[in-house]
């Protein structure tokens, strides 16, 4: 009897991870890191310093004709892929940049999926055709200037004036905002939380750009500013009413972080073994001492089991058998871990890990914005705590 020839070992994928994808899988992550490697990593780090994503409605259009934007949507134009397709995207985007997954997440997982799950028939064939082709970016209103973690608490208010709705108030930290041509803005009523569907032309809607960022430069972040925004009746999302209505899509887009995060910390790890293998000291190259080896290891071991988590929780929403609170289980531990693969990378590069010819400050700096967007890390292991014990510790 033969014995099965075992496959050489692959320093990028040492657990033969690719052997869990199907060949869709694997064309859908060929070709967003393809595009990824022509359209942002030869530019991206220019972008960073200079602190803009100058070329945002391009970039947009484009990764509409890849497919790429509100993908795991279904009809509408939205490509209908698979949770672990998403997920592959995700971090092929984040390897090249938080800001360009960003882009993708806020624009699919939050202000689309809200209106696919969430908006009348009208507003999804109004505004899900154009937003899936990149011809129109989404942005989402959530969290306020003294209202993040609290999101309950927001006091941006709309209130009924005849058939209309009255919206004032302000949201922050909102990415895409100051080139959205339509913001889902979730607000205060007399009946609860309820989500709308505000085009940015509207009167009284403005969304001055953040500056002086130093995380997330190759972004847009801006702050909503509504001032007597007067809407028809048909803006609210009919579907939901409460924080049910945000929080589900933040459930989503976390999804995406889950997988993200690894991506940045893949871009670290494979230019620290890079260099790691080139770099000499003492009359050798820094790889060949144990130090650096024991380094490179635990890196490879905590990225890979990212991965892995990261696989199994995209299989789980597939089934359609995804909590929520596994949902924390992944951003926490693969933001944290994200975040330490790239510090280590960091010291193995020295000098040279601060410069941007490499990724790894960048993506460090990105990743502190990951970690506190969509859920704090305290929040998370609150959401774990109460899911652990029963007992809630938020209230």
């Amino acid at each position: 009897m033969s014995v099965p020839r075992k496959p050489s070992f692959d320093p990028v994928d040492p657990l033969g991870l690719d052997d869990l994808l199907e060949p869709e899988d694997l064309a859908v992550r060929d070709t967003v890191r393809d595009w990824a490697a022509d359209r942002v990593l030869p530019y991206v780090a220019e972008w960073y310093e200079r602190g803009e994503l100058p070329e945002i409605r391009e970039l947009a259009r484009e990764l509409g004709a890849i497919g790429a934007l509100g993908m795991s949507l279904d009809g509408y134009g939205c490509a209908g892929a698979s949770a672990v397709q998403y997920g592959l995207a995700c971090l092929e985007l984040e390897a090249a940049d938080s800001g360009i997954r960003s882009l993708v997440s806020v624009q699919g997982s939050l202000a689309m999926y809200a209106l696919h799950r969430f908006g009348s028939e009208e507003q999804k064939e109004t505004w899900l055709p154009r937003m899936a082709a990149g011809e129109v970016i989404g942005c989402f209103g959530l969290t306020e200037p003294d209202h993040g973690s609290d999101p309950a608490s927001m006091r941006t208010y709309a209130k009924r004036d005849g058939a209309d709705w009255v919206l004032n108030g302000r949201k922050m930290w909102i990415t895409n905002g100051s080139v959205a041509g339509v913001a889902v803005v979730w607000a205060q009523t007399d009946e609860g939380i309820r989500g709308f569907a505000v085009p940015t032309d509207t009167a009284g809607f403005s969304a001055p750009e953040i500056k002086h960022k130093w995380s997330l430069r190759a972004s847009v972040t801006s702050e909503l500013v509504l001032d007597d925004v007067r809407l028809p009746a048909d803006a609210v999302l009919p579907e939901v009413m409460g924080l049910k209505g945000p929080l589900s899509c933040l459930s989503h887009a976390r999804y995406g972080i889950v997988w993200g995060s690894m991506g940045a910390a893949r871009s670290s790890f494979e230019a620290a073994l890079d260099y790691a293998r080139t770099r000499e000291q003492f009359g050798r190259p820094i790889g060949g001492f144990q130090l650096t080896q024991a380094k490179l290891a635990d890196m490879a071991v905590e990225l890979h089991k990212g991965i892995l988590l990261a696989h199994h929780l995209g299989r789980r929403m597939d089934a359609g058998r995804l909590r929520p609170e596994q949902i924390s289980f992944g951003k926490l531990n693969n933001v944290r871990e994200a975040i330490e693969i790239c510090r280590t990378a960091r010291t193995i590069l020295g000098a040279n890990g601060i410069s941007l010819e490499y990724p790894v400050m960048r993506h460090a700096t990105n990743l502190e914005s990951v970690l506190t967007y969509e859920g704090t890390v305290e929040m998370h292991q609150l959401v774990l705590g109460k899911a652990l014990t029963g007992l809630d510790a938020f209230r």
